[in-house]
């Protein structure tokens, strides 16, 4: 018990599959479902949807690794990966997103700010910023160098 907090980081809760959750999941370190979420999952480690997991409500997370089914909002603070066998429906949020062939996405994805700053920036400004960062970014990709420079 003297290293509680080594042991804390080292765990990871499960959802087995064929079970169903219904509310809110707070947790300190890693969360898998296997199995179906309904609420809200608010982890400070890693969550992983496995693929046949599914989540109905809103993640809240460092890291999340996707392979099920997720409807509903996705705030991660560092890094996001859609696997090949991913379904989300929703709006994401994530500092970066790591998509891999074969998923599906439908929704509005906003990235580039960690959630922090997205938090401490008054009135939106941290999510126009990214807007523009992302239009300018479109451009660079059609081809238009001048922009790309600006940016």
């Amino acid at each position: 018990m003297a290293n509680s907090t080594g042991t804390v980081q080292d765990q990871v809760n499960l959802v087995g599959e064929g079970t169903t959750f219904e509310g809110t999941v707070r947790a300190e370190s890693d969360v898998r479902a296997s199995g179906r979420i309904v609420g809200t999952l608010e982890v400070e480690g890693k969550t992983m949807i496995a693929e046949e997991g599914e989540v109905e409500g809103e993640i809240i997370a460092t890291n999340v690794e996707i392979a099920g089914q997720v409807q509903g909002d996705i705030r991660v603070e560092e890094r996001l990966v859609l696997k090949s066998t991913a379904r989300v429906d929703g709006t994401i949020e994530t500092d970066r997103l790591v998509v891999e062939e074969g998923a599906q996405f439908t929704g509005e994805c906003e990235m580039g700010t960690t959630l922090s700053e997205s938090k401490v920036s008054s009135g939106g400004e941290g999510r126009e910023r990214d807007s523009v960062r992302s239009e300018r970014s479109g451009a660079a990709d059609m081809g238009s160098s001048e922009e790309a420079t600006e940016a």
